[in-house]
């Protein structure tokens, strides 16, 4: 090699260890400074970090503001109220009842008392139903006692016949007026078999229908209801 390469190599050797310094060194070549210290960095950190807890908060306030969300912890006064609206209804309810079944039972316990009453009175009726009448008679019975104590004493036979005439007829005025029972004229009406019990027959020339022939023994009418059909003798149309 000759001793001009050996000195241009030597140059280029040399001039790039200086180019590397000068280009290191250089200040052109170096990035400008920031603009924002340390102090303006952290400041433009915590300026973040505020707006996060300033948005977090702003989220937080919604999300409490929402319908329907409750912060925990905190009982709402309405729904205090509520409640206690609701127990107070409830007991009332109850009460209600309460005295809706007393008042169930107590007339189930007086339908109970009125029909017993009810039975006992119809009871009642059928065993004095013939009160009155049974009073009406003693007055007769009294007058039955009287002829016969007359008779004992005087054994006049006709003042007694007449006495007890006389009491047959009070009694019948009685039973016919206060109790409405009459006595059946048959004889010499036309057969009723519905008023009349033929207990014999007899023929009769002249005779068109059956009449009644003798009496046997009287029938009565309650109102107008048959009592008693009264026994008699009638006739048969035709020869004898």
């Amino acid at each position: 090699m000759s001793d001009q390469e050996n000195l241009r190599t030597q140059d280029l050797q040399e001039d790039a260890p200086r180019e590397a310094r000068e280009e290191t060194g250089n200040p052109s070549h170096q990035e400008p400074p920031s603009s924002q210290g340390p102090s303006e960095g952290n400041a433009s950190g915590d300026g973040a970090s505020g707006a996060s807890a300033s948005g977090a908060d702003r989220c937080s306030t919604a999300t409490a503001n929402e319908p329907g969300r409750e912060e925990p912890g905190r009982a709402e006064p309405e729904d205090s109220g509520a409640v206690a609206a609701l127990k107070k209804e409830i007991e009332d309810l109850q009460a209600e009842n309460s005295e809706l079944k007393n008042q169930y039972l107590r007339k189930q316990a007086d339908m109970e008392n009125y029909r017993k009453r009810m039975i006992r009175d119809k009871e009642d009726a059928v065993s004095y139903a013939n009160q009155q009448l049974l009073l009406d008679l003693t007055a007769v019975i009294d007058d039955f006692e009287r002829a016969i104590a007359s008779a004992e004493e005087s054994r006049d036979y006709d003042a007694f016949h007449d006495g007890v005439v006389l009491i047959e007829k009070q009694l019948v005025s009685m039973l016919e007026r206060k109790w409405g029972l009459k006595r059946l004229d048959s004889e010499g009406q036309e057969f009723d078999p519905q008023k009349h019990e033929a207990v014999t027959a007899e023929p009769r020339e002249g005779d068109e229908t059956s009449m009644v022939l003798e009496e046997f023994q009287k029938g009565y009418l309650l109102h107008d209801r048959v009592l008693r059909a009264a026994r008699v003798k009638v006739s048969t149309p035709g020869k004898g």
